[in-house]
């Protein structure tokens, strides 16, 4: 990684992992063979972001949408996630990573939830990258649960109607307090977000590759942060007033 790219790391990475499927089946294999080989990339892209000096990494895991699919599909898609939290727990303690998880997580099997919760207490006070799983998540529905739960303090005389302001109700979401992604990257091709994170990205930069998420590795990351730091960032601000806030920024 050149240096110009390691000064410009995003803090803060979101991954739509998509793919598994269509990497399957252009190889004659069942699409089960495509996830199982997704969540070895999940391995080489935890590594990796961690090794770049990403502090927090997003991953797009189960969507709302994946309830869907086959029984048998999303029975390995658990299975798998149980395998990959019992595989990677000493490593990713070792390396002081914390994992967390957002989304309607009650929908999960109770061993899934009961695996989380285990791995998410026992690494609580790592204080490395912050590896959050996006699980039965869907961003509207997560708009959906924030919008109830402030009408609710509202309703209960916990909270006045004139307080919320977009500060006030993103403490409602999922995500809490924690910044929004600077990089959104999307593996697979397809142009859309996909219903993720649709509150939080707003400022967010997009990449998106070709890559299937099989295939996505630590040399395809470094791709993306490059491309990354070679853009200037003006959230809605004129050349000018982007040069300003670059050189205050620096100066702190």
């Amino acid at each position: 990684m050149s240096d110009k790219t390691r000064a410009a790391v995003p803090q803060s990475v979101a991954i739509i992992m998509d793919g598994n499927g269509r990497w399957a089946t252009r190889r004659g294999l069942p699409r089960v063979m495509g996830h199982r080989r997704g969540v070895e990339a999940v391995r080489q892209v935890v590594r990796a972001a961690d090794e770049m000096g990403v502090k927090r990494l997003t991953l797009y895991a189960f969507s709302q949408e994946n309830w869907s699919r086959p029984k048998a599909e999303v029975s390995e898609l658990m299975v798998l996630l149980k395998r990959y939290i019992r595989s990677e727990l000493d490593e990713l303690m070792s390396n002081r990573v914390q994992v967390k998880a957002i989304g309607r997580l009650h929908e999960l099997r109770p061993d899934i939830q009961e695996l989380f919760n285990d791995a998410i207490l026992k690494t609580r006070n790592n204080d490395g990258l912050k590896l959050t799983f996006a699980l039965s998540y869907g961003g509207r529905q997560e708009i959906v649960d924030a919008a109830r739960a402030a009408a609710r303090e509202v309703a209960e005389g916990r909270l006045a109607l004139e307080a919320i302001d977009e500060k006030s109700f993103a403490s409602y979401l999922s995500t809490g307090d924690a910044p929004d992604p600077d990089l959104l990257i999307r593996t697979g091709g397809e142009q859309r977000v996909s219903n993720f994170l649709l509150w939080q990205i707003a400022y967010t930069e997009i990449y998106v590759t070709d890559t299937l998420w099989p295939d996505f590795d630590g040399a395809a990351l470094e791709r993306a942060l490059q491309d990354y730091a070679s853009r200037e960032r003006r959230f809605g601000l004129t050349s000018e007033q982007t040069g300003r806030r670059a050189r205050s920024q620096a100066d702190r």
